[in-house]
């Protein structure tokens, strides 16, 4: 019996399906949202023996060489910028969240846009210094990424009846 994988857009998580038959027509809702899903090709089935899945340690999910590449190369950058420039300091951090695939928090984002227009930081700061200390720097599922991109899928590990 077939299990199908399904996407939802809303969610930004990928469902598994089990059907009674092969090459069913049927799209199921999303468990969580109930918007109609998105019937995915899956590449691989994943098989568990008994082992558990990594505790989930509250970090980013991120690419070690990757950030290593990335800070390598925000810090020779970081070096020729002039301080008293916010929009440089802007640029810099836009950098790294292309670099990383990382993207910031509603406060963030509000508080380096106002840094590309060249507001003085200090005033941002003493503006959204309680704002930015409460949240998040980064957002981690479902907000959308630099250039309209979504973090990767979480995949849920329930198989639901089709």
């Amino acid at each position: 019996m077939p299990i199908y994988e399904f996407y939802c857009e809303k969610c930004n998580t990928v469902f598994s399906f089990f059907s009674r038959v092969v090459n069913t027509t049927k799209i199921p809702n999303c468990p969580q949202c109930k918007k109609a899903l998105r019937r995915q090709m899956s590449l691989f089935a994943r098989v568990s023996r008994g082992k558990e899945a990594p505790a989930d340690d509250g970090m980013l999910p991120l690419d070690d060489a990757k950030m290593e590449k990335a800070m390598a190369m925000i810090a020779g950058e970081a070096e020729k910028i002039n301080e008293d420039d916010p929009r440089q300091a802007a640029q810099l951090m836009r950098k790294l969240t292309d670099a990383t695939g990382l993207s910031l928090g509603a406060g963030m984002e509000e508080a380096l846009h106002r840094l590309e227009k060249g507001e003085d930081p200090d005033r941002i700061e003493a503006e959204m210094g309680d704002l930015l200390e409460g949240e998040e720097p980064f957002a981690i599922e479902g907000r959308k990424m630099k250039g309209g991109r979504k973090p990767k899928p979480r995949v849920d590990e329930t198989i639901y009846d089709l």
